[in-house]
C-alpha cells in the first residue's frame, strides 16, 4: 500500500514539474530569443496536455506570438523560397493555432479574430517542394479540425471567406494527403444545410464544384487511393440531395462511378460502397424513363 502512496505522489509530482515546464515554454513564447524552442516543445505537448488552448489563448501576448511567426514567413511565399528550416518553425506555430482551433472554450473566440485567414496565403501556394507541401498541410489541419466539430459558426465563418476555391484549387493539384484534408473540409461544408445551399445556389459555384470532383474521379481511376475516394463519393452523395444539383449530376456524374472502375478499390469498404449504391438510386428517382426503362433526355 505505501508503495502505492509513493507512485501516486511520484506521478503527481511528475505532473507538477511537467505543467512548470508548459507555464515555462508558454512565457519563451514572447521573446523571439527562446522562441523557437518553445514553439517544438509547446507542439509535441499539444496532444498530453487538454488545457493547453486555453493557458495559449488567455496568456499575455502568445497569440500575438504565434501570428508574428506566420506573418515573418509571408516574404518568403513570393518568389518561393521557403527553406525546410523555416517551414518546420512555422508549422510548430500552426500545429498550437489547430490546438486553439480544436478547443470548446477557445474556438468561438479564434474565430471572431479572423485567425484562419492568416492561413490562406499558404492555401495560396502552388510550389511543389516540400517545405511548401508541409506548409499547406498544415495550414489545412487547422481549418480541417475546425470542420471536424460539425458547428455551425464554423460553417458560416468559412462561407465569408475564400476556402472553398481554396479548397478546390488543392483538390486539383496538390499531394494526395493535402488533397484529402481539402475534400474532407469541403465534405463537412457540404454535409452542413447552409453549406450545401450555398453551393447549389450558383451554376457557376455547383459546376466548378463538379468539374474538380470529376477530375478527381478520372485521376483516381489511374491512382487509386480509397481514402480520397471515399471524401469524394460523399461530396457526390450529399450534392445528390439538392434536387437542382441532382437535376445536374445526372447528367456530369463521372461514368467511372457508374461501372466498375473501382470495385477493386472498395472491395472491403461497405461504407463507400453503400455511399455509391445510394447516390446512383438517388440520380435514378424521379428520372423519366421511356418503355424500356432507358432514361429520356431532359425536354
Amino acid at each position: 500500500m505505501l508503495t502505492t502512496g509513493a507512485a501516486v505522489t511520484n506521478v503527481t509530482a511528475l505532473a507538477q514539474v511537467d505543467r512548470e515546464k508548459i507555464y515555462q515554454w508558454i512565457n519563451e513564447l514572447s521573446s523571439p530569443e527562446t522562441r523557437e524552442n518553445a514553439l517544438l516543445e509547446l507542439s509535441k505537448k499539444r496532444e498530453s496536455v487538454p488545457d493547453l488552448a486555453p493557458m495559449l489563448w488567455h496568456s499575455f501576448g502568445t497569440i500575438a506570438a504565434l501570428l508574428q511567426e506566420i506573418v515573418n514567413i509571408y516574404p518568403s511565399i513570393n518568389p518561393p523560397t521557403l527553406t525546410a528550416h523555416q517551414s518546420n518553425r512555422v508549422c510548430n506555430a500552426l500545429a498550437l493555432l489547430q490546438c486553439v482551433a480544436s478547443h470548446p472554450e477557445t474556438r468561438s473566440a479564434f474565430l471572431a479574430a479572423h485567425i484562419p485567414l492568416f492561413l490562406y496565403p499558404f492555401l495560396h501556394t502552388v510550389s511543389k517542394t516540400r517545405p511548401f507541401e508541409y506548409l499547406r498541410l498544415t495550414s489545412l489541419g487547422v481549418i480541417g479540425a475546425l470542420v471536424k466539430t460539425d458547428e455551425q459558426e464554423v460553417i458560416n465563418f468559412l462561407l465569408t471567406t475564400e476556402i472553398i476555391p481554396l479548397c478546390l484549387r488543392i483538390m486539383e493539384s496538390g499531394s494526395e494527403l493535402s488533397k484529402t484534408v481539402a475534400t474532407f473540409i469541403l465534405q463537412k461544408i457540404l454535409l452542413d444545410d447552409t453549406g450545401l445551399a450555398y453551393i447549389c445556389q450558383t451554376y457557376e459555384r455547383f459546376s466548378h464544384v463538379a468539374m474538380i470532383l470529376g477530375k478527381m474521379v478520372l485521376q483516381l481511376s489511374k491512382e487509386p487511393s480509397a481514402r480520397l475516394l471515399k471524401h469524394v463519393v460523399r461530396c457526390y452523395l450529399r450534392l445528390s440531395d439538392n434536387l437542382r444539383a441532382r437535376e445536374a449530376l445526372r447528367q456530369c456524374l463521372p461514368d467511372q462511378l457508374k461501372d466498375s472502375t473501382f470495385a477493386q478499390v472498395l472491395k472491403d469498404d461497405t461504407t463507400t460502397k453503400r455511399w455509391l449504391a445510394q447516390l446512383v438510386k438517388n440520380l435514378q428517382e424521379g428520372q423519366v424513363t421511356d418503355a424500356r426503362g432507358i432514361p429520356l433526355a431532359p425536354q
